[in-house]
C-alpha cells in the first residue's frame, strides 16, 4: 500500500480541494482496508497491492468529490462528522 498511498492522496486531493491532506490519506487507508477486508471476507484470493489501488482509484474517480460530505453514525447512535 505505502508505495501507492501519496499517489492515491494526490489523486483524492485534486478531486476534492475540500479534503486536508490528512483527511484525504485517512479516506486512501480506509477505502483500501475496507476494500482488503471485504475481499477477503467474501473468500476471494489475494490479489495484490496493484489490484487493491486500482479499485480505490475507481472509487476516488467515482465518489472523490463528495467524499467531504459523509457522515456516519457514531457508537451512541447520534449522526456525526466523519474525523
Amino acid at each position: 500500500m505505502n508505495g501507492y498511498t501519496e499517489e492515491l492522496t494526490k489523486l483524492l486531493l485534486e478531486k476534492n480541494p475540500t479534503l486536508d491532506k490528512d483527511k484525504a490519506l485517512w479516506w486512501v487507508e480506509m477505502l483500501w482496508s475496507d476494500f482488503e477486508s471485504s475481499y477477503a471476507k467474501a473468500g476471494y484470493p489475494y490479489r495484490g497491492a496493484e489490484y487493491a489501488a486500482n479499485y480505490v482509484r475507481q472509487q476516488i474517480e467515482h465518489h472523490g468529490a463528495m467524499l467531504h460530505l459523509v457522515t456516519r453514525k457514531q457508537k451512541d447512535g447520534n449522526e456525526g462528522e466523519t474525523k
